[in-house]
């Protein structure tokens, strides 16, 4: 699973037939895409890492935006889901933020510690998990206040499309 950050939101336009070109130009097979929100479904070529970055160049080249792309096994989803720490009223309210690697131990107590109006925030190894009780959208914890906290970028799907992106990889 392949997970890109921001796009198709500000300005950061990137069809999906578009992204599963791409993806197949770069040796990828089986590509498919799960909405307009940068989720891409695929076998790499090779060391996923290597595709991550060779597709983070790619949009670049020809989009002229730079946006991480973070890949993460459909076990991996899994388990992100699983560990989710907050109760879970509406499943839209609810997000696994996708790290591009786990902030410092220090980063992530003191953003666990911070106050942010209800919300909820916990990290766990390189997913940070959140909880909006008034939604996502109200939020003033967005993805540059999370960045310069934690000291890495991410990308974050609420729990129904983590399910939905866990359901679309199939059995392992």
């Amino acid at each position: 699973m392949v997970l890109i950050r921001a796009v198709n939101v500000g300005g950061a336009k990137l069809p999906m037939a578009e992204l599963r070109s791409i993806a197949a130009e770069l040796g990828a097979t089986d590509i498919s895409t799960y909405i307009a929100s940068g989720n891409l479904l695929c076998n790499p070529d090779g060391d996923p890492a290597q595709f991550d970055r060779a597709l983070e160049h790619a949009i670049e080249e020809r989009y002229h935006y730079f946006r991480e792309v973070i890949s993460r096994t459909p076990a991996q989803l899994r388990a992100a889901l699983d560990a989710h720490p907050f109760e879970v009223a509406d499943e839209k309210f609810s997000y696994v933020y996708f790290l591009t690697r786990a902030p410092s131990a220090e980063a992530a107590a003191a953003f666990e510690a911070r106050d942010f109006d209800g919300e909820q925030v916990r990290v766990i190894g390189d997913d940070l998990h959140l909880r909006y009780p008034g939604g996502a959208g109200q939020s003033r914890l967005g993805a540059s206040t999370i960045a310069k906290a934690l000291g890495v970028q991410g990308t974050g799907r609420n729990l129904r499309t983590v399910g939905k992106l866990i359901e679309l990889a199939g059995p392992e």
